[in-house]
Order: structure tokens, then sequence, then C-alpha cells
């Protein structure tokens, strides 16, 4: 090979790592993503900077915490400062696409750099929004049908919403992102430029619905709903608790439970589908061994866990943790797995590493181990929030009941400012803090810490972070997060308002 490689990077939005039955899933088999795990590495310990989808879409590409890029809340996308991947892939001669959903890049400048770009999100095509570069391989008014139930999803409880329906596999989101990617891999016969593609699916994420061809696949019988955690159980903080009284379907019928996790994980399958027609298409294109192809998500799910269906502001596993495979033939170990928690921010650092090209200073990330020299790291972190004002049980109770995607709905721009929450995990353990003190006359538990012995206790059930014998474990990981706060702070000064160099002159302060 004598250019630059090709890159691949597949994602799912809200797809946790357990969804897949590489990750230790019984019900939901996906062979596509087994296949890439052969021929490439698997990390089994993969978290994001942020469980919400744009935080973590532009803390990958940045290869920057959230806190370092102000990209906290999904109203704050890439900010026109940052150098990020695609940046660097066109000033080094790539053809460039993205194919799904964005959720990242908003300014017009960012967007200049895709030469392909086909935006489509849950509910189908954007408004405003066209594609460029490339039209639709389906008839728009064929999109359109097939997100129709998405846009106007039964309710089976107050927190509680999924669908199975009979529209064209092919129209969906997940069916479109596949063919269209295929297609432009086809029509670049002519193009002698490598290429880096974002390949952006936007299931398994919320609405839960699948087309009958998926939901077949994964029966509600077969689908095993996690453990629960125990009526005394230590308690949680307050923020916990009220996306618990947001987002609880425990008290639902657990058929009605068991089927809406069912469908979250056909639109897995679904999406795994997709991925193998991809590589399919690389295989017959003769690309396969000129692409490195990396598969991730942005952040997880509950799908059932601690009695909850979709996202939030907490840290377990199941929100943070996610697939990670980076494959690239007879260059990255063969069916390798590596074990030490890495993070999102890392998948640039180590593309640009494979592709032999240079490494913008500010990224903060590091190469993965294994699918390159670097040595493997003890920890990783995560973190979520913008400094907000807390939303408490109490502002919870005064909205209009009964409680659920509605009172979640009205409350999750609050919800997603709030605190500044922040998360240690080890392989065997995981702390969670937030440094913004308590809401004044609020509940003493919203300062909570978390701790969690994750060998022992895989689903984060008992809360051991007040537990006296457990000290040492949580001042050392506080340490760690400490250290990573600082060694992670902009090192950008940020501007002073004109009158104040003059205000400090004339004071004589020196503070």
């Amino acid at each position: 090979m004598t250019r630059l490689p090709n890159v691949l990077v597949i994602m799912a939005d809200q797809m946790k790592a357990t969804a897949s039955h590489l990750y230790g899933n019984t019900f939901c088999h996906t062979p596509a993503l087994e296949r890439l795990a052969r021929a490439g590495t698997l990390f089994t310990t993969a978290i994001t900077p942020q469980p919400l989808c744009v935080p973590a879409r532009v803390a990958m590409w940045t290869s920057r915490w959230p806190h370092a890029t102000g990209a906290r809340l999904n109203e704050t996308p890439m900010p026109p400062d940052q150098e990020h991947a695609f940046r660097v892939w066109r000033g080094a001669g790539y053809a460039t696409a993205l194919i799904g959903k964005d959720h990242c890049f908003a300014e017009a400048d960012d967007r200049a750099l895709f030469d392909v770009r086909c935006p489509i999100g849950h509910e189908g095509l954007p408004p405003d929004d066209e594609p460029s570069g490339m039209a639709w391989v389906r008839p728009v008014d064929a999109i359109e049908a097939a997100h129709a139930t998405r846009r106007a999803m039964p309710r089976q409880g107050p927190a509680l919403s999924y669908a199975v329906s009979d529209v064209d596999p092919a129209a969906t989101s997940t069916g479109l992102v596949t063919d269209q990617t295929i297609a432009w891999l086809e029509g670049r016969s002519a193009d002698a430029r490598p290429f880096a593609a974002w390949v952006s699916y936007p299931d398994p994420h919320t609405p839960y619905e699948v087309p009958r061809r998926w939901a077949d696949t994964v029966p509600p019988e077969s689908v095993e709903l996690p453990p629960q955690p125990a009526a005394d159980a230590p308690p949680l903080p307050e923020r916990t608790r009220v996306l618990k009284r947001l987002l609880d379907v425990s008290q639902e019928d657990e058929d009605e439970v068991r089927r809406a996790v069912a469908v979250y994980h056909a639109q897995v399958r679904a999406v795994d589908d997709g991925v193998g027609r991809i590589l399919d298409a690389l295989d017959g294109l003769g690309l396969t061994d000129d692409t490195i192809v990396v598969f991730c998500a942005d952040h997880g799910d509950f799908a059932g866990e601690h009695g909850m269906t979709r996202k939030g502001g907490a840290f377990y596993d199941c929100l943070v943790r996610v697939p990670l495979i980076v494959s690239w033939p007879g260059r990255v170990p063969a069916g390798a797995v590596e074990e030490s928690p890495v993070n999102l921010i890392d998948v640039v650092p180590t593309l640009l590493r494979l592709q032999g090209l240079p490494r913008p200073a500010a990224m903060q990330g590091e190469p993965l181990a294994t699918v390159t020299d670097a040595a493997p790291r003890t920890a990783t972190f995560s973190e979520y929030g913008a400094g907000g004002a807390p939303c408490t049980l109490a502002d919870v109770e005064a909205l209009e009941r009964p409680h659920g995607l509605e009172a979640a709905k009205a409350t999750l721009q609050w919800r997603e400012a709030e605190g500044r929450r922040k998360m240690v995990r080890t392989a065997a353990w995981k702390y969670v803090t937030d440094p913004v003190g308590p809401a004044p006359g609020g509940d003493a538990a919203r300062d909570l810490d978390e701790l969690y012995d994750l060998a022992h206790d895989p689903h984060e059930l008992v809360n051991l972070a007040a537990d006296p014998a457990h000290a040492g474990r949580v001042a050392e990981l506080r340490r760690l997060l400490l250290e990573w706060a600082v060694a992670t702070e902009d090192h950008r000064p940020l501007p002073l308002p004109p009158a104040a160099p003059r205000r400090l002159a004339s004071t004589g302060s020196s503070s």
C-alpha cells in the first residue's frame, strides 16, 4: 500500500456495550460485530466522555473533554474554534463523508469539510438540512413514510413506549444509512483520494421502534431482564432518584417491559446487519485491506437496568460503557481483546497514529493500547453537567402527574445542565462525585457520592461510598479525579472584560 489508509468510523447511537453477545448478552447475537472483532481488536472497557449525544460526539472528534471544549449540552455543538479529525483529514487530502445522524457539526465551515453529507435523524429527514454531494438513494416520500410511526409513538405506560411496524426496512434510518454508504463506496471508483467517512446510525436510540423483520430476531420471551436494586439498598443521590421518578418502568407489566427491551435489541440487530452489509461492500470493492474500520457508540441506554429505559445524567455502565472495535487487516492484531479502561476521546489519536498523520497538540486523548504501541491505562473518566441549578424531587412534584416522558421532556435541558458530575472508572471500581455544592434547602442525599465494586457488583446495585471500610478506596479515586481535572483544564486563557485590568490596577490588588 502506497497511499494513506482509508478510515470508516461506524457509530451506533445509544447502544450500550452489553447489547451485544460480544459483551455478555445472552439473547442478542451480533454476527457482523463478531466478524469485525475477529479481524481486529475488541475493547472490553470503552467509556464515553459524557453519556449525552452532542458532548460525546464533539469530544470524540476533537479528542478533548467536554469541560475543555465547552460542549457540555445537547444545545452546544462543535465550537467554531476546535481542531477536529475532519479538519486534519481534509488537510491531508482525504475525501470525506458523513452519512447518518450528525448532532455534532453545526457551523457552515465544518459542514463544508464534507464532500458528501447526508443527514438523517430518529424521526426522519431533518428539516432545512438537505443532503449535499449525493442524493438519497430512496425517494424522500418513502423515507418519511417509513418514519411515520416514530413521529406518533404509542404509549404503554407513563415512561414506556415502543412499537413494531410493517414499514419497508430499506427506507428506515438504519436501512437508508446502510444503502447510502454502500452506494457512496461504489461510486468512488474514479476518486483516487483516500477517504475518511463517519457512518452514523440513529438507532438504537429512542423511539423504540423497529420493522417486524427485525423484531422477529429478538423474541420477547428470549429477553433476560436485569436484576434490580433491593428495597433496602444504600441511598442514591437525589439526581438519580429524580431520574428514576421520570423514567421508571419497574411498576409496569413485566411482559410490556420485556417487549420494549426486545425492540431496543432488535434495533441493535438491524444495525448489526447494516454493518455486515458495509463490510461485504468493502470486501467486494477490494477496499478491506486498505481501510481502518472502527465500530463504536456515543453512549448507552438503561434498557431495563435500574428499572428504567432511555438515558439520563447517571454513570452506570449501561450508560457510559460502549462497544469499541478497531480493525485493519495485517496492521491491527486480529482477534485480540484489550481489557484496560479506554475512552472515546482516544479513537482519533489512534487513527492518526495508524495513518501516520500528525496529531494536533490540543488533543487530550492517547492512542489505544494493543492496536498501537501505546501502554495500557489504569483509569478513564466521564462527566456530565454544565454547573447549572439542581432539578430536585420537589421540582418534579410540582409538575403535572403522572410523571413520565412528559415530565422528562419538560425538565430535559434543566437536568442536562445541572451540576458538574465527574466519574472515574478503573477495571474493577467506579467512583462518582459532584463538586457543585448542595441546593439551599435541598435534600441532603443530593450530595451523596457513589462507589461501585464492579468485580462483585457488575450491575451497580449497591453504593459503597458511605461505607467506612472503603474510605481508602474513595480517597484514591478522588485523587485520580483531581489529577485528571487539573491536567485537562483548558490551557487557553479567557479574555478579561475591557475594564478589568484598570480596576485591578486602581485597587492595587494582586490576588
